[in-house]
Parts: structure tokens; C-alpha cells; sequence
């Protein structure tokens, strides 16, 4: 216990660091995307420098000049190229979190899918979710003891290329119509890499060999060994743009998340809160996406899916030389690196779908001893505390007229707004301020379903999630059991003739009973804060 609370100060290379409040080992464990990572930055020592900060304020009520809003210091000039969302490779799903028993069904860039384990040829796939026959979905079938992937309305069979190679109501001495074009499936290239199934949105022939010629986003932290990578995904009910752009924005940590993340605290404390002036620039921007600079460290977006924020390598190794043995003995803190990766999935109007993974090359054996679930306590309530405010801040960005008026409604005059600028940016220039969804949708957003519905964990993380489901099974689970044994001792003290038992004896199992009872009680709450649902409310924080 003192080890991981001591460590909570040590390992953790978070910006967001109070020094005086401490951590136990509920609030230690349930790091990544809560107290600690929601951006890396070095980590904080005893003698950080006692310059003070000040926040932006006007010296001149009076003017009238509006301040620009941070720029790129590069933008590539490419005339009238436009992002290409249909050339490009998207995630689909953590391999992790598939089972590859049963077929998934997903929604990438308005697309519905169906990802399904060919053990034929030792390959996850991805195919439309249509079957040919009458467009049932796919994603409700089964494999069969073939290792094909069946439809259940009917029972046609599929090989891992799509081929149909079984229709049971036709008559085998008839015309082989499961080899008709017609009767097949599309099926996307599709490949894994970083442990996570990518798709290429076209099922054009041309496209099948794609991967030989352009591979899913590399990120080779994610490939050290030396690097831990837990990982966890979630549905998202706003849409990639807001999602995104939140990710950007580390400003609104102090806010948005009060009392959840642990803020490092400015010289001069202006609120409660802790807010302070950041520095940070966008240095490229073009076609591909951006690069960026911040105090702690730089970023990336990589488009259109991923952002990637990291801390410099040490100081001694910028200029590719080798740190020292006794430098490193000396200084352990600062040869410890971490990352930030964020992967946001266009899913469709109003909704997205969040991968997240946060490497790092300290405190590893954490990783190993502690459940995946109980890591991801603390990161869906950090996005619920602000899913309702991104939810509500989508339908006012619709009602101004989308992502092309944003600049012109938002009063953005801070640095700290420069990646957040600088996506809008990317996204009005390149994509016209908008995913190009190819006429599937009207372009207006999703009804708002209730705030209780909205902040409901099981179907949006749940169900997604092995090591969350599991638990949430197992706990099920002990709940019942602990009020069985409560029943049971109740019932064996009330059968029990008086003189039968010892007092001592009857009493024992009365409080055993009680103590089990409130146990079940206990637990059926956690399940419920944990798994279903936990509100935030801000204005009793």
C-alpha cells in the first residue's frame, strides 16, 4: 500500500499533479485517463522553478480589437487537395476486447460491419453486414464447425473472402448458384496492427492488396517491449469532431474534471480550480494532419483518427547519444517516457468511438497484477464528467451551422485553444468541415435521448469490453451468492430448536447473515456506479 501511494507522486509524469492531496490505492490504479494521463508532462520535482503565472487579462476594457486566434506557424499550401476519408485505414475494435467465437457487429464512417475470426485462415475479417440472401445482419450468425460464418435466417456459409460456399435450399443436382457473383459478401481488407483490427473502407477489387502498398499509422512506442500498453474502448454519443478536439484540450482539465484529476497548482492561483495560461502552438499543418508543440512535450494528429501526445526524450539523448549508466542510476525520473493515444473512430452523425492506450516504461509490473476493469473505473468517469457538456456542445455548434462557422461563433484568443484551432482548422480546409459521411446520412444530428440514458456505461463500454464484462459477471455473481448465504443462515437459526444451538452460536450466524446481507446491498451499488451508471454534477464539486 505504501508503495503504490508513494508512487502515485513518482512514477505518475502528469501536468495535472496536486503535490498536496494524496492519493490511496483506489485513486493510484485507476490512472490512466483520470488523475494522471489525460496529458503527460514531466514530471514534477521539489525545486520546479517559482516563476509566476498570470492569466490573459484585458488591460483596456474598451477595445475593440478582437485578438486572432492562435495559427500554425507552417501551412502547407495544396491548392484545393482534399482529404480523402475512403483512402485511408480505420480502427474497428482492440483485439482484446473480441471474441472470436461469435461475429461483432460495428459501425465505421457510417458503414456497418460485421468482424468475425477466420480460423481457416488464422485472420480477423471484416465484411459488410449484409447477407446477399434477403440483408439480414450478418453480425447475428454464428461460425460454423467449419469455421465459415453463417447467417442464421437461412443458414448460407461464407468463407474469410467473402465466397458464398453454401446455400442449403438449393438443390445440389441444380445450378451451382453459390458461385454467382451475387451470392457473395463484401468483403474490406483488413489487418491488425498494434494489437487493434483495422478495415480499408472500399471493397473494390483494385483494393485487396492494399496494405502492400500503404499500412495503418505506425506509432513504434507501441511495439517496444519495454512499454506497458493497457488498453480500452468506448461509444461515444457526440461526434468524432467534438471528441477529438476535447482530446486537444488540456485547459479544461481543471474544469471539466475537478476533483477527479489532480491539477498541479500554479504559483499564483487565480480560482479555485487552478487554472493557468498554457503554452502551446500547432508548427505543421497540412493534408495528413499536424504537428504541435507544448511546454511538457509535443503532439501529434495524425489524420484522421489518432492523436498522440508525448513527453521529450531526455535531454541527453535529443542529439542520439547514449544516456550513461550513472546518469540513469542518478536520475531514473528523467529516462521514464510516456504517451498519450487517443483513437477516434467516425462512427456515424452524433456518435464516435474512443480507443485509448497510454504507454509508459515505468511501474510496468502494475499493469501485470491489476485487472484491466478496475483501471478503467476511473477513466469512463472521467468521460462521463463531461459527456453531457460535449453532448449539448455539438447540437450548439449544429445550430450555428457546423464546423465551417466555429471559428465565427467561438471567442478563441489563448494559446491554449491552439490544437483545438488548429483541428478546426485541418477540418474545414481539407474536409469542408465535415466527415464525409457519402450521402448516407442528412447531416442532422440524433435526437437527445435522456441524461440517464446518455451516461449509461453498459451498453456504451460494458458490453465492448472482456475484462469489464467479466467483472461485471463475476460480481453479478458474488451478489447472489452473498444473499443466498444471508437466506441460508437466517433459515438455519429459524429451523434451529432453541436448545439446539448455543446462543454464542445463534448469534454468530444472525450477524453473519446481517453482515452478508448488507454486503450484497453494498455490492449491487458498486455494480450499479460502476457498470451502469454514475452522474457528475458539477455545480457540487
Amino acid at each position: 500500500m505504501d508503495v503504490l501511494r508513494a508512487s502515485s507522486f513518482a512514477i505518475v509524469p502528469s501536468p495535472y499533479v496536486n503535490p498536496k492531496t494524496p492519493m490511496n490505492k483506489t485513486q493510484f490504479l485507476t490512472n490512466p485517463l483520470t488523475h494522471q494521463n489525460l496529458l503527460f508532462k514531466p514530471l514534477v520535482h521539489k525545486n520546479t522553478s517559482k516563476s509566476k503565472l498570470f492569466t490573459a487579462l484585458s488591460s483596456n476594457p474598451a477595445t475593440t480589437e478582437e485578438p486572432k486566434p492562435p495559427e500554425p506557424e507552417v501551412e502547407v499550401e495544396s491548392g484545393k487537395e482534399k482529404f480523402d476519408w475512403y483512402s485511408e485505414w480505420y480502427p474497428v475494435m482492440p483485439v482484446c476486447d473480441l471474441d472470436k467465437r461469435v461475429p461483432h457487429a460495428k459501425k465505421v464512417l457510417g458503414l456497418d460491419l460485421v468482424v468475425w475470426w477466420d480460423r481457416n485462415e488464422n485472420e480477423w475479417k471484416v465484411f459488410d453486414d449484409s447477407c446477399p440472401h434477403r440483408l439480414a445482419p450478418l453480425s447475428e450468425g454464428r461460425i460454423d464447425q467449419w469455421g465459415r460464418l453463417q447467417c442464421v435466417y437461412h443458414g448460407w456459409c461464407f468463407n474469410g473472402s467473402g465466397d458464398c460456399k453454401l446455400i442449403p435450399q438449393a438443390p445440389p443436382d441444380g445450378p451451382p448458384v453459390h458461385t454467382f457473383k451475387k451470392a457473395c459478401v463484401a468483403a474490406y481488407p483488413s489487418t491488425v496492427q498494434h494489437d487493434i483490427v483495422w478495415f480499408w473502407p472500399n471493397t473494390d477489387p483494385q483494393y485487396k492488396d492494399i496494405i502492400m502498398k500503404k499500412k495503418p499509422p505506425y506509432i513504434p512506442v507501441l511495439d517496444d517491449p519495454s512499454f506497458t500498453k493497457t488498453i480500452g474502448n468506448r461509444d461515444i454519443p457526440y461526434g468524432y469532431d467534438v471528441l477529438i478536439e476535447n482530446l486537444m484540450d488540456p485547459a479544461h482539465v481543471p474544469y471539466a474534471h475537478y476533483g477527479l484529476m489532480r491539477t498541479r497548482t500554479p504559483t499564483v492561483k487565480v480560482d479555485r480550480e487552478g487554472g493557468r495560461p498554457l503554452d502551446m502552438s500547432v508548427k505543421k499543418l497540412d493534408v495528413n494532419g499536424f504537428f504541435a508543440k507544448q511546454e511538457w512535450g509535443n503532439s501529434e494528429f495524425i489524420a484522421p483518427c489518432i492523436f498522440h501526445a508525448f513527453t521529450n526524450p531526455p535531454v541527453e539523448q535529443v542529439d542520439g547519444t547514449e544516456t550513461s549508466a550513472e546518469t540513469k542510476k542518478a536520475s531514473p525520473a528523467a529516462n521514464r517516457r510516456a504517451s498519450l493515444i487517443f483513437i477516434c473512430v467516425p462512427v456515424s452523425p452524433g456518435h464516435s468511438r474512443l480507443i485509448w492506450t497510454f504507454p509508459r516504461n515505468f511501474a510496468v509490473w502494475l499493469d501485470k497484477i491489476v485487472p484491466r476493469w478496475y483501471f478503467h473505473i476511473g477513466q469512463n468517469l472521467i468521460l462521463d464528467s463531461d459527456l453531457y457538456l460535449l453532448h449539448v456542445q455539438e447540437r450548439k455548434i449544429e445550430d450555428i451551422g457546423g464546423s465551417k462557422n466555429w471559428q465565427k461563433a467561438c471567442f478563441v484568443p489563448t494559446k491554449s485553444d491552439a490544437l483545438v484551432v488548429g483541428f478546426r482548422r485541418w477540418l474545414n480546409k481539407y474536409s469542408d468541415g465535415e466527415v464525409d459521411w457519402r450521402g448516407k446520412f442528412s447531416g442532422a444530428l440524433p435526437p437527445s435521448p435522456p441524461r440517464e440514458q446518455l451516461l449509461e456505461r453498459y451498453w456504451s463500454h460494458v458490453v465492448n469490453c472482456k475484462s469489464c464484462n467479466t467483472a461485471h459477471k463475476g460480481l453479478n455473481a458474488l451478489e447472489v451468492v452473498l444473499q443466498v448465504i444471508s437466506v441460508g443462515l437466517i433459515g438455519i437459526v429459524a429451523a434451529t430448536k432453541q436448545n439446539a444451538m448455543s446462543m454464542v452460536a445463534r448469534t454468530t450466524m444472525v450477524s453473519m447473515a446481517i453482515i452478508c446481507f448488507a454486503a450484497s446491498r453494498w455490492l449491487a451499488h458498486f455494480i450499479n456506479k460502476i457498470f451502469h451508471y454514475h452522474d457528475y454534477n458539477h455545480a457540487l464539486r
